[in-house]
């Protein structure tokens, strides 16, 4: 048993969207797919500082899925698809019985973090990018980041964190008090997306 997440190092992180990249190249994300974006807290365009000029600031926010310890996602699928694994914790999608009911979509506080497709997914190029043993995108499933849970099952990282030149992600087992990340909550202060809805997410954010 373990509890997965993700600790961000907001200090670190220059909004490059390398995370972003590796991710769509890794898991064959279609097109319009996007399961990890880089957001700035002055509004809703890209690298948009905060504050008024010559006072301004820029922070980089990187969202995805949070995989809650509490999910609001996993109560309302009527089928199952979306699921918490119990041997890591981590908020997962069976392409496979998604009804495309959009259930979890409505459910989830986190605006974004979940795709859905309403075509066959369409691809750049003709052929499959990225892992072999990614599952396959299907029309009228509910997609988002699964911290490249076939990755895990090989005891590698998720790939978000492979190309991050700032090292400002870092990855590892909350359960277990001495890995990185449970150190780096206890060291530093945080903040984590919407605490006030009680989902406990599992992705800190250092301030």
């Amino acid at each position: 048993m373990a509890r997965y997440g993700m600790v961000i190092d907001t200090k670190r992180c220059v909004g490059c969207n390398a995370c972003s990249v590796n991710c769509k190249i890794t898991n064959n994300l279609p097109e319009t797919n996007w399961w990890t974006r880089v957001l700035t807290e002055g509004g809703d365009e890209i690298d948009t500082p905060a504050g008024v000029f010559p006072d301004v600031s820029m922070r980089y926010i990187t969202v995805g899925c949070q995989h809650c310890e509490n999910p609001t996602c996993t109560k309302v699928c009527p089928v199952g698809a979306t699921y918490k694994d119990p041997e890591t914790g981590v908020v997962r999608q069976d392409y496979d019985k998604c009804i495309g009911c959009r259930m979890c979509m409505a459910a989830c506080p986190y605006t974004g973090v979940r795709s859905f497709n309403w075509e066959e997914p369409k691809y750049p190029v003709d052929h499959a990018v990225g892992d072999a043993d990614v599952p396959k995108h299907q029309k009228h499933v509910v997609e988002k980041c699964t911290f490249c849970y076939q990755r895990l099952a090989r005891e590698e990282v998720p790939a978000c964190m492979e190309l991050c030149p700032a090292r400002a992600r870092h990855f590892g087992d909350f359960d277990d008090p001495d890995s990185e990340v449970s150190k780096l909550v206890k060291e530093r202060s945080y903040e984590q997306l919407l605490a006030s809805e009680g989902t406990k997410p599992s992705v800190y954010y250092l301030v």
